[in-house]
């Protein structure tokens, strides 16, 4: 494990992602993300005093699908909840198809929010678009980096300026595109 070693401890709730990205045959890719929460007791279910959840049995069991292009444009979008903490939960899975049309890019976050966030939609779901969005970007990035013009001429690179190793006036921007980079002072201007 990379982190320091903590002090005793006892493991009380564990949430589980997975994300995984599928490629088509009709050239469009699947972003298919699944969330858990599972508590390590027993507890009172939320919805109803006469149930109990049983320790690792799941709170939360949660689908979401989002159908890109190239462009990361959402062409279809469906959310499934195999478990929740209450029976009214699940009726909010087809409100997910108003990420249709949607681009995963700079402010993605952002509209989902104004779409779904507080009462029209559920947290975690939207919690589990953020990593959805990175695998959509991780998916189809060596076909995108193969078949557009990263040139000089060409458009900057969505991942530009996304994170501090692709900042255009870093070390491996300066390195792997040269044309694209920018110092500090260039940057500020």
């Amino acid at each position: 494990m990379p982190l320091s070693t903590p002090s005793n401890r006892s493991l009380f709730h564990t949430r589980s992602v997975k994300c995984q990205g599928y490629k088509r045959e009709d050239g469009l890719w699947d972003i298919e993300g699944h969330m858990t929460d599972v508590k390590a007791y027993d507890m009172p279910h939320p919805d109803t005093s006469d149930k109990t959840l049983k320790a690792n049995q799941a709170l939360h069991d949660m689908w979401l699908r989002i159908t890109v292009d190239m462009d990361l444009v959402i062409h279809d979008a469906e959310a499934a909840m195999d478990s929740t903490p209450f029976e009214y939960c699940p009726q909010i899975t087809p409100a997910y198809k108003q990420l249709i049309g949607l681009q995963i890019k700079g402010g993605f976050t952002k509209q989902v929010k104004a779409l779904l966030g507080g009462i029209n939609g559920c947290t975690h779901l939207i919690e589990l678009l953020g990593p959805m969005a990175t695998t959509a970007f991780q998916t189809t990035h060596q076909i995108r980096r193969q078949t557009q013009d990263w040139t000089e001429t060409g458009p900057v690179p969505q991942i530009m300026d996304t994170c501090h190793s692709w900042s255009r006036s870093g070390p491996v921007v300066k390195r792997k595109w040269p044309h694209f980079f920018a110092s500090d002072a260039e940057n500020d201007s």
